[in-house]
């Protein structure tokens, strides 16, 4: 399924050809909430609500390629979603016998949470899998280089050294985080059926004799989980959505702002593995890759506070709240979906240039190891004499070679590095 030609991504680079592109587009909407409603027809039926044959012939009738989205959208308008126009067309492509049979005992909103919760499983599906693609690509490198030596940065200044296996390692890290929230998620996306206020009263006089148990029976037609409650106006899945959402944005974020300012020109620690061109300088190789997934962490928080805020929604169904999240929803999910895919890229195709940390690591002519050569000439020297005379070295410039209480042991940057290499192997450890 591709997107619907009004929705191409355009000016959405960061998601656009990806999964989730075709996993949130409006056909994909369609589908879903075609989805939602042949299984509530079916669920029904399995309870003894509805014939048989009714379940059959909505499910073969809500094939999305029998709709018009266009038309559903414009006519959304009069009632303020497009499942009002949605039931009115799927009922009459049903039949007069089974058309009673459509949407009996549902409320638009029943439908649209539903199709929404399926949507966001139909992309954080691919969204694990590309997680998991970066986090065995950052395995590999920070394996390959556990003791590479590196400058370690504060505040922009070099601090001490570091190795660039630690540094892949936090950024396999934060991606497993991700992963086992994006995973935790995924696993209790809830159907939605709760009837015009909540209280499935319909379903009580259409002959249930336990609707409680009608939601069981729906989410499990729809491969979802069945809610504790109806939750029209309790929206912890969509706080939950929204928060592992933005969280997987930053995290993915961290690895593309490091690769970034690695691979600027006059550091040219790493560079992507493909580079993207510029329309007026062809001998730049932009990291476009990190630009996009860096551009979806800057925009990802302010979509999930808009799903956040929507929490405080009034009454047994509100007005606004629940309308104000359909399309920031979407976005985040395309944002992230598209930033998963280029993080996968990125991890893969990554090129480090030890020789360039290696050369960086000299800039300071020894400087770089002044906070463990404080600690190590203080029980010879004392404090005072050490720091006094690490500080005089430092305001000269002079390097800290010249210096005959050092050896060449004591300036080596590599030989400050091995807790660097015990907490690479500690975090590897993680699966």
């Amino acid at each position: 399924m591709t997107a619907h030609p009004g929705d191409t991504g355009l000016l959405a680079p960061g998601w656009s050809g990806s999964a989730a592109a075709s996993a949130t587009g409006d056909d994909a909407f369609l589908r879903a909430l075609l989805d939602a409603e042949a299984a509530l027809t079916r669920a029904q039926a399995a309870a003894g609500l509805a014939p048989a044959e009714a379940a059959t012939a909505v499910t073969g009738a809500a094939d999305a390629g029998a709709f018009d989205v266009r038309s559903l959208a414009e006519r959304a308008r009069a009632g303020g979603n497009p499942v009002i126009p949605l039931v009115a067309d799927l009922t009459k492509a049903v039949g007069d016998r089974h058309g009673p049979y459509v949407h009996r005992g549902a409320t638009s909103q029943d439908i649209m949470d539903t199709a929404m919760m399926l949507v966001a499983a139909r992309t954080l599906d691919p969204v694990l899998t590309d997680l998991g693609r970066t986090e065995r690509a950052l395995s590999r490198l920070a394996a390959e280089h556990r003791d590479t030596a590196m400058p370690g940065r504060t505040l922009t200044q070099h601090a001490v050294p570091t190795t660039f296996g630690l540094k892949a390692a936090g950024w396999r890290s934060l991606v497993l985080d991700a992963r086992d929230r994006v995973r935790a998620v995924r696993e209790s996306l809830p159907a939605q059926l709760g009837g015009a206020a909540g209280t499935l009263a319909a379903f009580g006089a259409y002959g249930a004799s336990d609707p409680a148990g009608l939601p069981e029976i729906y989410a499990r037609e729809l491969g979802l989980r069945a809610p504790d409650l109806p939750w029209h106006t309790l929206r912890t899945p969509i706080g939950d959505l929204a928060g592992c959402l933005a969280f997987t944005a930053g995290a993915l974020g961290k690895l593309a702002v490091d690769v970034l300012t690695l691979s600027r020109t006059e550091i040219a620690e790493v560079a992507e593995g493909s580079g993207g061109g510029s329309s007026a300088m062809p001998h730049k190789s932009n990291p476009v890759r990190s630009t996009l997934i860096a551009s979806a962490a800057r925009r990802a928080p302010q979509l999930a506070a808009t799903l956040h805020g929507s929490m405080a929604a009034e009454d047994e169904r509100p007005a606004g709240a629940w309308h104000a999240e359909w399309e920031p929803l979407r976005d985040l999910l395309r944002l992230v979906g598209g930033a998963a895919r280029d993080a996968a890229d990125l991890a893969e195709g990554l090129r480090v240039r030890p020789e360039a940390m290696r050369a960086h690591l000299d800039l300071t002519h020894g400087l770089i190891v002044s906070e463990r050569l404080s600690a190590e000439l203080a029980p010879v020297l004392g404090r005072a004499r050490a720091k006094e005379l690490l500080t005089r070295l430092a305001s000269t410039g002079q390097p800290l070679a010249q210096a005959p209480e050092l050896t060449d042991t004591d300036l080596d940057p590599t030989h400050y590095t091995g807790s660097a290499g015990a907490l690479t192997d500690r975090a590897l450890e993680r699966r």
